[in-house]
């Protein structure tokens, strides 16, 4: 693991969170974080697609309002991170998001191989709408909750996508994510996926209120066999 800058247009540096596959190169992921900031939870994402053989990039998104922000996953963090989030400027977030997936696919580690862009939570949204405002080889978005009411923009990506969901969730109602895989069930390379024990970050291992280990370990599964698939 190591941090790195970004130079982004605008003239200034983004800080990203660089994890490398044992093999020191492969294929590329730009991981878009949650609302609580490239902290551990984000950075051991970085490692767990490192692991597969991955070069794993972590920009921080927050970058234009609190650079390096890292919130406890806590009560108190929950609050911080939800009104942290609503200052976000999403078209900023998703500039820097392309940023930082041109940089990634640029690094001497990637050279010229596939890259993908995968988020959670909050990233879940802004991994859509990097993909389709660039041109990954492949998305992930887990629980992203601006994505259903976003759908007449999918026309717009041309890379396969695969959706992460969960029946509990109390910030995207079943309906909503019902709707997403209706609409992916339209696209021969799209999938859908919605586990029947998860509520919203169901990924997340560091935040005890969230955190669903079975559903997140079958989630994990797919989206390895997604990315072995998409990224070879």
């Amino acid at each position: 693991m190591s941090t790195t800058e970004i130079r982004t247009p605008d003239g200034a540096e983004m800080g990203a969170h660089l994890s490398l596959p044992g093999a020191g190169e492969g294929p590329g992921v730009l991981v878009l974080m949650e609302i609580y900031g490239v902290g551990s939870y984000i950075k051991r994402a970085t490692e767990r697609l490192a692991e597969l053989g991955y070069v794993a990039l972590a920009p921080d998104l927050y970058r234009r309002i609190e650079p390096g922000l890292e919130i406890e996953h806590d009560d108190a963090g929950l609050a911080r991170a939800l009104e942290t989030a609503q200052r976000l400027d999403q078209e900023g977030a998703v500039e820097d998001a392309v940023t930082a997936l041109d940089a990634l696919r640029g690094r001497p580690e990637v050279d010229g191989r596939p890259v993908a862009v995968l988020g959670f939570c909050l990233g879940g949204s802004l991994a859509y709408f990097a993909a389709v405002a660039s041109d990954p080889d492949a998305a992930v978005c887990y629980y992203g909750s601006a994505i259903p009411e976003a759908l007449e923009q999918a026309d717009r990506i041309s890379c396969p996508v695969l959706f992460h969901f969960g029946t509990e969730d109390p910030y995207i109602p079943l309906e909503a994510a019902q709707r997403v895989c209706a609409f992916a069930e339209q696209r021969p390379d799209w999938e859908c996926h919605i586990q029947p024990d998860a509520g919203h970050a169901f990924d997340n291992h560091d935040a005890p209120m969230f955190s669903r280990p079975e559903a997140a370990a079958r989630a994990w599964a797919l989206t390895r066999e997604f990315l072995a698939r998409n990224l070879a």
